[in-house]
């Protein structure tokens, strides 16, 4: 299994896709959003850093996010490979993950491709769990108050789904993270999907793309 790094804007389906994958495959799915908040829960050095920063209402600088990135995938779990979700975000943390992948196996990066119509259709449509925050599966039919599947809590839709927030988040990740999927092409390690699919159909073209890479990476 190689080492993923799973980009597309917000809408595309991309943490569902890495659940999936990181269930089929036996490798660990790394959040960002997960690993922060596990660096926080368990009061190590970073986290205890990151929280100071969240308590004051900032943001978590790049160099936190990178150590607590760096000691994630140091972890065992994660030396047969992994999916990134959410990391990197830029082109310097592009550059602070190569360095923290010397000696293991190249990194590919899938980007899951969907029209901003698309997105903002399903991003009004779709709900998150009110108690762990999961957000349903779109493969599954399940409308505001059905029981969420990972912990059972009522499937409520996020109070930021507005077509205005929404819309702003599409322009902000666009002007972000372009420079990031041509630093990435430009090393020949960007492959691209079409997320406007059903989600079985990504999952298996997500597939695909693992399996024809035998274990490396152009």
């Amino acid at each position: 299994m190689p080492n993923l790094v799973m980009l597309g804007p917000p809408g595309a389906g991309k943490g569902t896709q890495a659940d999936r994958l990181a269930l089929l495959r036996g490798v660990p799915k790394v959040s960002t959003g997960d690993t922060l908040r596990a660096a926080v829960q368990a009061g190590t050095p970073l986290g205890l850093q990151a929280k100071a920063i969240m308590e004051r209402g900032g943001l978590v600088d790049d160099a936190v996010m990178i150590g607590i990135v760096r000691a994630r995938l140091g972890q065992p779990d994660a030396s047969r490979g992994f999916i990134l979700d959410g990391f990197p975000r830029t082109v310097a943390q592009a550059e602070a993950l190569d360095g923290i992948m010397a000696g293991r196996s190249p990194l590919v990066v899938i980007e899951i491709a969907v029209a901003d119509d698309e997105l903002l259709r399903r991003m009004l449509s779709r709900l998150v769990c009110k108690n762990c925050g999961t957000t349903a599966d779109p493969g599954e039919a399940k409308s505001a108050g059905d029981a969420c599947g990972r912990c059972g809590g009522p499937l409520v839709q996020r109070s930021d789904d507005n077509e205005t927030t929404v819309r702003e988040r599409l322009r902000v990740y666009a002007r972000d993270t372009k420079p990031l999927l041509d630093y990435y092409r430009a090393r020949k390690a960007l492959r691209s999907i079409d997320g406007s699919q059903s989600p079985d159909r990504v999952t298996a073209d997500l597939a695909a793309i693992v399996d024809g890479l035998n274990g490396g990476a152009a």
